[in-house]
């Protein structure tokens, strides 16, 4: 009997071992790329169609879909085919300025492959050459995977009536081969075991007549660095004069600038514009900053959120109060209308000089340092909060980064992870709270006085999933009815604050030729254009 028992323990405990191993295998996924070519063709209308020839392998796990980067946010999707001619479902993924397109392939488990195509057309790809006066150039970086991918292949076909003769090349980047078996004249890369995250770039630059549109980034600091460098050492000059004749010693001074590098000092609300959140999230931004500030009351929320200046910030810059708001903060104000509704124009207005002024505030900068700059923000934020040793304290961290917290596109998520096993403790003075506690929950318990906080008692402790709940509601519904007519509103601001779509559906279709010819020489030139670059991965 004993023994029976020892055999059927044993055998248990041996399934427990064996579903516990398969559930961390499971769970885990090991991958790499057997090869990834890309061909380019470079279209007159000054866009590009770009395929994927991807070949993946899974060594563990299972593999769901794989996500390829795009150059930047003006691309449409064309078609996604598997080797054998299926078509594969391909979503548009792109969060805080990575830009994404995810490929669903069907279950690849350990041991097997899928080889699939992706046509995308992007557009605003192509940009006058400033070290090449009279052309215009691309400079292109293939999606990298965190995993090794045995071959990349580049092929980059120019457009009609391009010669050979035309074309220059990133300097110490030469062509590997090019040809004319495209029709037009293409060239050619490779390259072989590449390292995970290993990021090549890719460029050409020819005549500016050969496209009919391209776009122009005047660089600040070629056009005006002159004049900047022979101001500086006139003021030099001057100052050291002046201390000449005062007869003191002084030491020579360092001049330095720093040309490129990331963008600090933006607030949450401007980093919204940043990592592209939606206009209406980004009043929603707008319209919590003013509430934590305690400058406005919401009134209603249905149909349209309505609202009431605190009466020491009305008056807008003229107020004793004004320079305690932003820019921008002032400017909504403006859009707040007598009976309480915001004016989608003017608002649209807001939204237009804010995007504007974010964008000069970028000059000179790297955008692609800065946006995963303000994501580590994001993140830093997020990790303080959870970290947070008491209720008490995670509560006071979430009040002081809020702003930077819904710039998380997950927040909802990491707001119940953070409180899942803790409770909420408000203030009194907390407005963006109570405002969405008071409008979304069925049976509010307080209602804080809005023009007289310190007399508003003690608030109730709020259990954290029914608090991650509320904040949730009251962010979604909130930027759903923000305005009367959404729709009216996004209009008024696609033209100032962000370039019409220039990107259309692909001409060219499921083809997977990448390959090599003949070498030939190239020209060298640096080609001053846009970079284009995104990384991809698996799941």
């Amino acid at each position: 009997m004993v023994k029976n028992r020892m055999l059927l323990l044993s055998i248990s405990l041996a399934i427990v071992l064996f579903l516990g191993t398969s559930t961390v295998n499971a769970q885990s996924l090991i991958y790499h790329l057997n090869h990834e070519w890309v061909k380019i063709w470079i279209n007159q209308d000054g866009t590009i169609d770009l395929l994927y020839d991807i070949e993946i392998a899974c060594d563990e796990g299972t593999l769901h879909w794989v996500e390829i980067g795009q150059p930047n946010a003006d691309f449409t999707i064309g078609e996604a085919f598997d080797e054998y001619d299926n078509e594969l479902q391909a979503l548009d993924t792109s969060s805080q300025g990575n830009y994404k397109v995810r490929v669903d392939v069907e279950d690849i488990e350990a041991g097997e492959s899928v080889r699939f195509n992706l046509t995308t057309n992007v557009g605003r790809m192509i940009w006058e050459d400033d070290e090449n006066p009279g052309n215009v150039g691309m400079q292109f970086n293939a999606s990298w995977f965190p995993v090794e991918v045995g071959n990349l292949r580049v092929r980059i076909v120019m457009p009609q009536g391009v010669t050979e003769t035309d074309v220059k090349t990133l300097t110490g980047v030469e062509w590997d081969s090019a040809d004319y078996t495209d029709g037009p004249f293409a060239v050619y890369w490779e390259r072989e075991n590449l390292t995970p995250n290993a990021e090549y770039a890719f460029g050409v630059s020819f005549p500016k007549e050969f496209v009919e549109h391209y776009e122009v980034q005047p660089n600040f600091l070629v056009k005006y660095g002159p004049w900047i460098g022979v101001f500086i050492v006139l003021v030099l000059v001057l100052v050291g004069v002046a201390l000449a004749f005062r007869k003191k010693a002084y030491l020579k001074p360092v001049v330095s600038m720093e040309a490129l590098g990331l963008r600090r000092g933006l607030t949450a609300v401007e980093a919204s514009c940043l990592l592209d959140l939606k206009p209406e999230m980004i009043v929603t931004e707008i319209l919590y900053s003013l509430l934590k500030k305690r400058a406005v009351w919401v009134t209603a929320t249905e149909p349209s959120v309505r609202l009431r200046v605190i009466e020491k910030f009305k008056g807008g810059k003229t107020s004793s109060t004004a320079k305690s708001l932003r820019y921008y903060e002032l400017d909504f104000l403006k859009a707040v209308k007598k009976d309480g509704t915001l004016d989608e124009k003017l608002l649209a207005e807001t939204i237009t000089f804010l995007d504007r002024s974010v964008e000069e505030k970028l000059h000179g900068y790297c955008r692609k340092d800065t946006v995963d700059y303000y994501s580590r923000v994001v993140e830093k934020a997020w990790r303080e909060v959870e970290q947070a040793e008491t209720s008490k304290l995670s509560s006071k961290l979430f009040d002081e980064h809020l702003l930077w917290l819904l710039l998380d596109p997950k927040h909802q998520e990491k707001t119940g992870r953070a409180f899942r096993n803790r409770v909420f403790e408000p203030s009194s003075l907390w407005l963006w709270y109570w405002f969405g506690y008071q409008h979304y929950h069925p049976r509010p318990e307080f209602k804080p006085n809005v023009d007289a906080p310190t007399k508003s008692g003690q608030p109730p402790k709020i259990p954290g999933a029914e608090f991650a709940n509320n904040i949730a509601t009251a962010v979604e519904k909130t930027s759903n009815n923000i305005v009367s007519n959404l729709e009216k509103f996004a209009n008024a601001i696609v033209p100032a604050s962000q370039p019409p779509k220039t990107s259309h559906q692909p001409v060219h279709h499921r083809s997977s030729c990448v390959c090599a010819c003949a070498a030939c020489a190239c020209a060298c030139a640096c080609v001053s254009c846009a970079c284009a670059c995104a990384g991809g991965g698996a799941g």
